[in-house]
């Protein structure tokens, strides 16, 4: 989900369902699927915010509805195909 997350209607609603931020809904249900995410920014704030994603749990409805987000694209080149 690389890109403008903070765009997509279904992210703020969530946002203000949980009392987060879009990236944070982002990050937690990351955390809920087991993906390993490492977020990156060198804002103070938003190192902060990225790390406050464990005062709450999304639910199954929740968690499902971000998952028909997917459009199984690729936002970067093929990982078999790339050249150093």
């Amino acid at each position: 989900m690389k890109g403008r997350v903070t765009d997509i209607p279904l992210m703020q609603e969530l946002a203000a369902k949980y009392g987060k931020n879009p990236v944070q809904i982002v990050l937690r249900w990351d955390i809920q699927k087991s993906v390993v995410t490492i977020p990156k920014s060198v804002t103070p704030e938003r190192i902060i915010s990225n790390a406050d994603i464990f005062d709450f749990e999304l639910s199954e409805v929740d968690m499902a509805k971000i998952e028909k987000l997917d459009k199984n694209a690729r936002t970067g080149g093929h990982p078999d195909f790339i050249t150093f």
